[in-house]
């Protein structure tokens, strides 16, 4: 540095020291000294202090004091000298910093220290960088020359910065920083390794780019190739002989009829073509293409004919062989033509014809026919596509969106590799919502709210103008897991150690990082304790419009770190879990708005790994163990959240190997963090919130909650491999104290589409589902308790006000590795979940209770191949059932098929004769699900619940009774393997046969569902049990029943009643069973504990009554669990021969009355189901929702009746021929006009739809249209006034055809118009869409701004911690 710099930096030095000493005088006092001890100080920078004069000169102390003031004061020098040195205004305009143009050379480590405060101003090229001791590095913005700097590895810390705009000045340039390198070279550096941006103790990295919309919706459908029928290619070589022909719908790109016409051969021919010809409807494409000659017998009239209908100039003088191509209009202006000479050569060159055309949705495309002999060979061809830059509707104002920039569109399917980057072009006719694509895409892109779920893809912008990138190989190499990856992984990473400085990362793109390395990511929070105002950081520390792209491990990792914020983060296609809480400790982290897809498995961690990958990589567990990779691996997500104390709004997780989002539980906290918190307390640890997340196209599941990771090593006992997938559940609790309330963890408007298995897998308790739509997956959402009798308290979970589907609107689209394609359940071809055969469910009851209430069911219907319901039982399965679980105010739609199914034996199901299959029941509250209010639902052959008085339905394989239920939890030793027949005195030949859950535990268990005040008869296969105990779970005070069990003659007993609470182990009211002299008198006295022991018939007899109440869905009262103990001493060894029934009259109690179809509920419920129209990822939003289904005259002769039109649940039906309007008020919802228009006269017709347009509607209208067999208009007809209610064009209305309209009058258009035009034997014209109402841009007259409990939740949470702080 020269001397000017150097009397610079001194001046500078001078004011800082001023600054720190102005209220301290000649002494530093200690709150001075407590300040100075977080910063650093360089030798050099002390020796220059030390020579200044006072009062910057302290006082002398003793040696080890002095070190400590010197350095601790020095820090907070030099921090307040960068500080000063960078102003609040844009950090590179800095009169403080020097230029820099180092240039390149790979050999030189470049340390910028002390003093120097440079700004960079030119590309450069290093070995390393490293910036310590108050050192700056600040880049030039000068947008006419990017920067790139490339390094091995930049390590900041002791006081160093290195800034790239600021919080109010963003960075305007580009600036790369390029991390090169390979894991064979070099030496790593302590703590961080080979090719990395290191931020250590006291450095400051501040990195501030432009900040573009991150990530946003479609609003308009992408269709595979741009057109909803997709593309059209056809071509031919021989066999083309004469006029080949193809009609296209101008309206839709539709191919609607293709025909050959040899008008070489016959006359008959051309008057066939002259035929075909005059039944086109006007308006229509027509694309003809000569094969080989078409000459020969083309008469003169069909030839005026051609040239009359379609405005040819040369089929007049068509010759022999003579290759001829023509794109034109039924009735519409010249068409595109070419016609070429034929040669004896054999060869032609091509005659093609080409027009662009626009459909009813704005979309461009074009038709092609060509025709040409190539060697002696004739050549004809057809296409219809899309037109080059396709145009994209998007939810938000993109105008921050510029050509070059780089988006990628999230998957609607079943599979995330639908997923498809795009470079953007330039659109000056664009909308600031719009956007140009360059390119077309391969899949469907869903754009709309379909059947109530918002099913809109995302599209994330991955173009930063700060750039973080790696520079990679070109194939793998050395240690880098290449049996694996066929590509290099060893990529750069950020990581960010305790005590940094400051960190902010906004608007910047990661590109080509990670590693396949345990610790080396894109961004690595390592340890960093509290980064927020806890930790002394203000402001907090947070990454902000990011994007991560083609990443080698993760996305974000938070690592023993606490109070982070990252927002509007877009992460796409990576390697192993993305969002990352590592070790279980993470607490009060954010995750605002961020979106992540296309997450691919890794190698790290167990649940990284693919199935081939883990049972490769074995070098980790025990001995010879061979891991099973559904249950210890096969876990990789894209949110991978491992304490519930994290917050989660507004994020998408579309698209992982196997879960969106898993709340993952550490028994104890492992790694670095072992030790942080006690034991199980994440378990019990409330969760934060969690609002208006996605969650689609994920393999296994879209949120998953439950189950653990395995954290202790490997071992003889336990050879599994060390942070395995492992048991655990999810009970929250008031500070998370076991002793005090249960805490419901809410899962609020959570969208979970196209996910192969499960929407939402949710164990615990208590967890509740509210808000929240499921469709088109597997299993919508199964709710499973926090644990089993009696280990489990007794917890609850729910589902409310949400809305379930089926086989959506939604089809999907072939390919991208969807597995399984076959017919739906309408009829039409569609992507399917899991296999063709997969019985389809919405809600899925596993143990219990689960309550489910304001519920909407749509689209479930069974196929040939499949059973589909809307409600279902967990297949295969072994454990109990609770009676407690129930449901009310559900609303079956129409489209539901099945109501309930209990399962067959089959493919799926198995033999269905496990035990929590047989017991499988849930309560119908109000009757909103059978019908019948009060009522249980049973499987049909379970006939512990059956009574005379039961409904059999036989599709559902259920029964339907009233009564009283609760369940016998049965506790069996000496032996624990045999086998429980159990039935009621009413059927003692139907018994249930249960095999307990507990093969090779210390006891066995069976819980069965037992109606009350009954009588039981049990028995055993294979021996009796020497102690049992008998728990009446869910039974109320007063509730009893009867039970009569077999043992072999001359057996003795022991038997008393306790009460056992769990909490404390302790056991009290013991009370003995006496012996009864008959069986008589332990029937009539259901209030003593009596037993008597038929010695003839073998049956011990006995009552099991409830004397204390319960509360809610505890199993058992505040006093703990009542429970019978019977001990037998069990004399003979022969085995036991009871007789099936050992009551000789049949029980007092009559059994509940008879269901009658009388008592039937038909009335429909007004309060049934969701309360919202739509589910949707703006819950801040309203909508509506309109159908329309038109009919022509062929509908009409087929059997269909009524036109209609329907907003919400108002239908308007139409039964006369001619046109039908209804318009609605955009702001409000409110219908405000209807318009029926009677084509008689089409001139009158469309002067009165003129009128009504014009006139009769309002602006801010949305217009709706049906048709109705409008057979008496004279002509095809276009109807110009549909421009104002949004059509690009003139729209066709098609004699004896039908015709949908969903219009808007008013400014701008919106992307929700459509438009149906179908002629004559097509299908029905029809629509459906949700529009949202009261937007802003409609300019309501009464319009206010939208509550946003998203962003009130975020300032919430923000403010939250400030007043933690103080």
């Amino acid at each position: 540095m020269g001397d000017t710099e150097d009397m610079r930096s001194q001046d500078t030095w001078m004011d800082c020291c001023a600054a720190l000493t102005s209220q301290n005088g000649l002494n530093v006092d200690v709150k001075f000294m407590t300040h100075c001890t977080r910063k650093n100080v360089s030798s050099r920078v002390l020796h220059h202090y030390n020579r200044q004069k006072p009062p910057c000169q302290p006082q002398r102390h003793a040696a080890g004091f002095l070190d400590t003031l010197t350095f601790s004061f020095v820090m907070s020098y030099l921090a307040l000298c960068q500080a000063t040195v960078l102003s609040d205004g844009c950090p590179d305009r800095s009169p403080n910093l020097s230029s820099w143009n180092p240039g390149h050379d790979a050999s030189q480590r470049v340390i910028i220290g002390e003093g120097q405060f440079l700004r960079l101003e030119s590309s450069a090229t290093f070995h390393s960088l490293i910036i310590q001791d108050g050192g700056l590095l600040v880049f030039a913005d000068n947008p006419k020359n990017p920067i790139t700097l490339r390094s091995r590895h930049i390590l900041i810390k002791d006081g160093g910065g290195l800034h790239i705009g600021s919080q109010n000045c963003p960075y305007n340039a580009t600036a790369t920083i390029s991390l090169y390198g390979k894991s064979t070279e070099d030496t790593s550096v302590r703590g961080f390794g080979r090719k990395f941006l290191g931020v250590d103790a006291r450095g400051t990295l501040e990195l501030y780019g432009r900040k573009p919309v991150s990530w946003t919706f479609l609003t308009r459908t992408l269709y595979a190739k741009g057109l909803q029928y997709g593309p059209y290619k056809f071509e031919r070589y021989w066999g083309s002989r004469g006029i080949n022909i193809r009609i296209i719908d101008d309206g839709t790109a539709q191919v609607l009829a293709a025909d050959r016409f040899d008008t070489h051969m016959t006359v008959n021919e051309s008057r066939r073509l002259k035929d075909f010809l005059s039944r086109q409807p006007p308006g229509v494409i027509v694309a003809m293409a000569v094969g080989d000659s078409a000459s020969r017998n083309l008469p003169r009239d069909v030839r005026e004919d051609i040239m009359e209908v379609l405005g040819s100039r040369h089929i007049r003088h068509l010759g022999y062989r003579q290759p001829w191509a023509l794109v034109g209009t039924v009735g519409g202006a010249a068409a595109s033509e070419s016609r070429r000479l034929y040669h004896s050569i054999g060869s032609t060159g091509r005659a093609t014809a080409r027009r662009h055309f626009q459909k009813y949705d704005g979309t461009s495309f074009t038709v092609t026919a060509y025709s040409e002999w190539v060697k002696g060979c004739p050549h004809i061809g057809f296409k219809v596509e899309a037109v080059k830059g396709i145009v994209l509707d998007l939810e938000d104002d993109t105008s921050s969106w510029s050509p070059n920039d780089r988006i990628v569109i999230a998957s609607t399917d079943y599979s995330m590799y639908q997923a498809e980057e795009f470079g953007l072009l330039p659109c000056p006719e664009c909308r600031s919502n719009q956007v140009k694509i360059d390119g077309k895409p391969h899949y469907l892109h869903m754009g709309e709210i379909v059947d109530g779920i918002d099913m809109r893809a995302e599209v994330g912008l991955l173009t930063r103008n700060i750039i973080i990138k790696s520079e990679m190989e070109e194939s793998c190499y050395g240690q880098n897991s290449c049996d694996i990856f066929n590509y290099d992984t060893f990529g750069g990473q950020i990581k960010i150690q305790k005590n940094f400085k400051s960190f902010h990362m906004s608007g910047v793109e990661l590109a080509a990082l990670g590693q396949q390395i345990l610790g080396s990511y894109p961004v690595h929070f390592h340890l960093a304790g509290d980064v927020d105002e806890e930790g002394g950081y203000n402001p907090p520390t947070y990454l902000d419009n990011v994007a991560i792209h083609h990443c080698y491990s993760r996305c974000v990792v938070v690592h023993g770190t606490d109070g982070l914020l990252i927002k509007d983060v877009v992460a796409y296609d990576t390697l192993g879990h993305c969002f990352f809480l590592e070790d279980g400790v993470e607490q009060r982290n954010t995750l605002y708005h961020n979106l992540g897809l296309l997450t691919r498995s890794g190698t790290i961690l167990p649940t990284d790994r693919d199935e081939a990958t883990c049972l490769k990589m074995r070098k980790n567990v025990f001995g010879t163990y061979r891991p099973v990779p559904s249950t210890d691996c096969m876990a990789v997500s894209t949110f991978w959240i491992a304490n519930p104390n994290n917050n989660l709004i507004n994020n998408a997780a579309a698209g992982a190997q196997d879960v969106g989002i898993w709340y993952i539980f550490h028994r104890v906290p492992t790694g670095h963090s072992k030790g942080r918190i006690p034991e199980g307390q994440a378990e019990l640890t409330p969760m934060g919130v969690f609002y208006n997340n996605r969650v689609h196209s994920n393999f296994k599941a879209g949120l998953f909650i439950g189950k653990g990771v395995k954290t202790t090593n490997a071992s003889a006992e336990d050879p599994r491999e060390y942070l395995t997938v492992d048991n655990a559940r999810f009970r929250p609790h008031q500070d998370s104290d076991p002793a005090k309330p249960r805490v419901p963890a809410v899962i609020d408007g959570l969208i979970a589409f196209k996910n192969n298995d499960h929407g939402a897998w949710a164990r615990g308790g208590e967890i509740v589902f509210q808000n929240c739509g499921f469709a088109d997956n597997g299993i919508g959402l199964t709710l499973a308790s926090d644990g089993t009798f009696p280990t489990d308290e007794g917890s609850s979970l729910e589902v409310t006000d949400s809305i379930f589907v089926g086989e959506s609107s939604n089809v999907g689209c072939h390919g991208g590795l969807n597995s399984y394609w076959g017919e739906g359940a309408n009829g039409e071809n569609r992507t399917l979940p899991r296999n063709k055969t997969f019985p389809i469910r919405g809600f899925q009851i596993y143990d219990g209770p689960v309550r489910m209430t304001k519920c909407t069911f749509k689209k479930f219907t069974p196929t040939a191949d499949r059973y589909t319901s809307a409600i279902g039982f967990f297949m295969k399965n072994a454990w109990q059932i609770s009676p407690q679980n129930n449901v009310s105010l559900i609303k079956m739609e129409r489209s539901v098929g099945i109501n309930v199914f209990f399962g067959k034996p089959g493919q799926w199901f198995g033999a269905c004769d496990m035990d929590g299959d047989k017991t499988s029941i849930f309560h119908d509250l109000d009757g909103s699900v059978t019908g019948y209010p009060d009522s249980f639902v049973a499987r049909v052959d379970n006939y512990l619940v059956h009574h005379p008085g039961c409904l059999i339905v036989p599709r559902w394989n259920a029964v339907i009774c009233n009564g009283q239920y609760a369940q016998l939890y049965i506790q069996a030793r000496r032996p624990e393997d045999l086998v429980l027949l159990i039935s009621r005195e009413t059927y003692p030949s139907r018994p249930l046969r249960l095999q307990g859950v507990n093969r090779g535990a210390p006891y066995q268990q069976y819980q069965p569902v037992v109606m009350l005040q009954q009588a039981y008869i049990l028995r055993w296969e294979g021996g009796t049990p020497e102690e049992l105990i008998l728990y009446p779970v869910n039974f109320n005070r007063g509730n009893w029943i009867q039970v009569a069990l077999c043992y072999p003659k001359g057996t003795t007993f022991r038997i008393v009643s306790d009460i056992n609470q769990r909490h404390t182990g302790k056991v009290h009211s013991v009370e003995q069973y006496l012996a009864a002299a008959s069986i008589q008198s332990v029937l009539a006295n259901t209030d003593k504990r009596l037993y008597f022991h038929d010695t003839s018939s073998g049956y011990l007899f006995l009552h099991v009554k409830a004397n204390h109440p319960r509360k809610g869905h505890s199993y058992c009262s505040k006093q703990g669990c009542e429970r019978v103990k019977i001990t037998a001493h069990v004399m003979s060894t022969a085995a036991t021969n009871c007789p099936p029934n050992p009551y000789a009259v049949k029980s007092f109690n009559a059994p509940a009355k008879r269901l009658s179809v009388s008592r039937r509920v038909l009335t429909p419920c007004d309060f049934c189901g969701a309360s919202q129209v739509a589910i949707s990822s703006e819950p801040h939003r309203s909508f509506i929702r309109v159908q329309v289904l038109s009919l022509s005259r062929t509908n009409i002769q087929n059997g269909l009746k009524s036109a209609f039109i329907k907003v919400n649940e108002e239908v308007f039906l139409f039964k006369k021929q001619g046109l039908f309007f209804v318009s609605v008020d955009v702001c409000t919802g409110e219908v405000k006009s209807r318009l029926h228009v009677d084509i008689l006269s089409t001139s009158q017709a469309i002067s009165a739809i003129d009128s009504y347009i014009i006139t009769g509607i309002k602006e801010r209208s949305v217009v709706l249209v049906c048709s109705r067999d409008i057979k008496e208009l004279s002509m095809d007809s276009g109807v110009s006034s549909f421009l104002l209610l949004g059509s690009p064009k003139a729209v066709q209305l098609f004699r004896k055809g039908s015709f949908a309209l969903l219009g808007y009058k008013g400014q701008p258009r919106p992307s929700w118009i459509k438009i149906v035009s179908r002629a004559e034997g097509r299908e029905a014209a029809s629509l459906q869409q949700y529009i949202p109402l009261k937007l802003k841009q409609y300019k309501c007259p009464s319009y206010t701004a939208e509550y946003r409990k998203d962003e009130k939740l975020l300032r919430g949470i923000l403010q939250q911690k400030l007043l933690d702080v103080k």
